[in-house]
């Protein structure tokens, strides 16, 4: 597993859009505060464009994406927001510049599409908050600085409290995943992941429970369940149901699916569509231990 190199003051970062259109408020916010850490900051061109529900077409946000993954001087890329248009971006993208100079790659939520292409090519990548996760209420959020922490190379190590449906254990394995519905587009395709001996992570947003069941199906269907270490729930936000109730909430529905197997479970893990949203680097081993009383997750590199 490559790690691309950790950061230090006046390294680059580029900021790019390459799903839906953003606002210029946390972007600006973001970059303001990306400066403050001593970081150089690059606005790509079309970061504030917009095509409809794009920031800007495929081709405009490919090139912002493709200069920046050729320039030898950008060490990570944030991307603006998720929101759809991420696989149609990648589609158009020549890496070889970026194998020569990996760097690493920072979002969450359709953003999952690059972190599954790189988890499929052993590269590792950040899971982790986008400008509009970097302020609450005008503060700087944990979330954020605990990703600060982690691009100038500090491990992680996280502690929290148990819930009631964790399925207790102690595993290792490589992480995986990311959004649930992205996940589930891609399967079948070159982006589709190797379940064996790995951790998966999922969360989700304003998904209908039965539709959370019926991907917890297909991964169970497909096998990818029975062949996991270990699994971790981040947030299911904003479940759905339908005028006649499906019975289960997202996580009862996740029970359900892994009820058979024997790995660690660990429900209400901090990250996905909500705050806190700890990061997670994706493609690199964790160590993760489930009692009855709380979750240990350790990454080191």
């Amino acid at each position: 597993m490559i790690h691309p190199p950790f950061l230090k003051s006046g390294d680059k970062i580029a900021l790019v859009s390459v799903a839906g259109k953003v606002g210029r408020e946390p972007v600006e916010q973001a970059v303001s505060l990306l400066r403050e850490e001593n970081f150089v900051v690059e606005i790509t061109p079309h970061t504030f464009g917009q095509l409809n529900m794009f920031s800007g077409t495929d081709e405009e946000r490919a090139s912002d994406m493709q200069n920046a993954l050729d320039d030898p001087e950008v060490k990570a890329i944030l991307f603006a927001r998720g929101g759809y248009g991420s696989l149609r971006t990648l589609m158009l993208l020549d890496w070889s510049g970026f194998f020569r100079h990996p760097k690493w790659l920072i979002g969450f939520s359709d953003i999952t599409v690059f972190h599954s292409f790189l988890t499929c090519q052993e590269v590792a990548s950040i899971h982790g908050v986008m400008p509009a996760f970097f302020f609450e209420r005008g503060v700087r959020t944990d979330s954020l600085e605990k990703l600060l922490n982690l691009l100038r190379g500090k491990p992680l190590s996280y502690r929290i409290p148990g819930d009631r449906l964790n399925r207790k254990g102690i595993t290792k394995g490589i992480l995986i995943g990311g959004n649930l519905s992205l996940l589930i587009s891609l399967r079948g395709t070159e982006l589709d992941l190797s379940y064996d001996g790995k951790i998966l992570f999922i969360e989700d947003i304003a998904e209908y429970d039965y539709h959370i069941d019926r991907m917890m199906m297909n991964l169970k269907f497909g096998g990818g369940l029975s062949q996991l270490a270990g699994l971790i729930v981040g947030y299911f936000t904003d479940t759905k149901t339908n005028n006649t109730p499906f019975g289960m909430s997202a996580y009862e529905i996740i029970q359900d699916a892994v009820s058979e197997y024997g790995f660690p479970v660990a429900y209400g893990f901090p990250a996905g569509h909500e705050l806190p949203n700890f990061p997670l680097v994706m493609g690199s081993e964790i160590s993760l231990e489930v009692t009855e009383e709380s979750v240990l997750f350790d990454q080191s590199f």
